[in-house]
């Protein structure tokens, strides 16, 4: 029971410090590195890799960082013998930053890595829906050509499961017929949801949400402007993604969070005035992303609560009153109610979308749904 919620904006990555391709820190996916390594020493590298797992948990920058390793062995093939017997084997993946393969590959100018991703829309100021299927079809032509430095060939695809279906088919062609010495990288969300042709030519790696005090651990490094209490809170609310958890306090997310749960304190009588006062904050002004955050930290705070529900174990809390309020509430409704609450909630913000409905008064909208089922 859960909802893919839409990220926070945040920088292009040509502006990010912490992008995959430049980031050289992998933190809580040891034993998907371990798998990656061994494979390349053994000597019979899968071809393509479908590495899969919420957003935001290091998927990408894991691909990248293995495609370093692959591009810095250059014209050593992967676990072949050199002319005095067995080479040494590799202990890491780990490629440092002041290496001229490292620069190359931060910088989107490594004459043998080819990157597939979805598009910026400039006049939007975010992420295009899906991946153009002109960029997937310049991976075959790129894969077949001989290396330039003489080692391997690397394409990465980072969100594989936005190719439309002619993409999709135009990457089963390159599974079907690989090209020695060439990698495929696809990164995904939701690779269950991707062809099964695809996924049987793949090897399968599952990244998992990352531990809660590794995000913490990462937030100190990634936002050491923030309080230590605030760290907590965001990677709590992040549940293991240090993307989201980042992306939110880009966004003023624990803040939207602080007021959300001020405004559900007061259930089973919600505060009118209140409730318009927030819609006007999220609506009024630039469209910043202010009403993406709130409405998804609502939907994605009665998924979790609908969660302890079918648990019978309530969450720990993210901020002070969270488990007050979810007993009261839990109280008053069972389980079924909940869901149908969340499911009617998420509703409402998909149409307001689709439709371009008054935003102000479907978050009010929202909000006295909570107040009914409540009362």
């Amino acid at each position: 029971m859960s909802r893919a919620t839409r990220q926070p904006a945040s920088p292009p990555a040509e502006q990010d410090p912490f992008a995959p391709r430049r980031n050289p820190d992998l933190i809580g996916h040891e034993a998907a590195e371990h798998t990656l390594l061994d494979a390349w020493n053994s000597g019979r590298l899968p071809h393509a890799w479908l590495i899969g797992g919420p957003p935001g948990i290091g998927k990408a920058t894991l691909a990248y960082r293995f495609a370093r390793f692959v591009l810095a062995q250059g014209a050593d093939s992967a676990g072949a013998p050199g002319l005095f017997g067995e080479p040494e084997r590799p202990a890491s993946l780990a490629v440092a930053p002041e290496t001229p393969v490292f620069r190359r590959v931060a910088s989107g100018g490594h004459a043998d890595l080819l990157t597939v991703e979805r598009q910026r829309d400039e006049k939007k100021g975010r992420l295009k829906r899906d991946i153009a299927v002109d960029d997937v079809r310049k991976i075959a032509p790129f894969l077949h050509k001989t290396a330039g430095e003489g080692g391997w060939r690397v394409a990465v695809i980072d969100g594989a499961d936005r190719m439309n279906t002619s993409g999709l088919n135009a990457i089963l062609k390159i599974l079907e017929e690989p090209p020695p010495r060439a990698l495929l990288l696809l990164v995904s969300e939701n690779p269950g949801g991707m062809l099964p042709t695809i996924r049987s030519r793949c090897r399968k790696l599952a990244l998992h949400p990352l531990p809660e005090a590794a995000v913490v651990d990462l937030l100190t490094r990634y936002r050491p402007d923030l309080a230590e209490g605030d760290r907590a809170a965001l990677a709590r609310l992040a549940e293991g993604s240090i993307g989201r958890a980042v992306a939110l306090a880009d966004a003023g997310g624990l803040d939207l969070y602080r007021d959300l749960m001020g405004l559900l304190s007061t259930l089973p009588t919600l505060d009118v005035s209140a409730a318009y006062a927030f819609g006007e904050k999220l609506t009024r002004g630039a469209d910043d992303g202010t009403y993406e955050t709130a409405t998804d930290l609502l939907v994605w705070w009665l998924a979790r609560f609908a969660r302890s529900l079918a648990r019978g174990a309530l969450p720990d809390e993210v901020v002070p009153g969270e488990a007050a309020l979810m007993t009261r509430l839990a109280a008053a409704r069972g389980l079924d109610r909940w869901v149908e609450v969340w499911e009617k909630v998420g509703r409402q913000f998909a149409r307001a979308e689709s439709a371009n409905l008054d935003r102000k008064q479907v978050v009010v909208n929202a909000l006295l749904t909570l107040e009914a089922a409540a009362t």
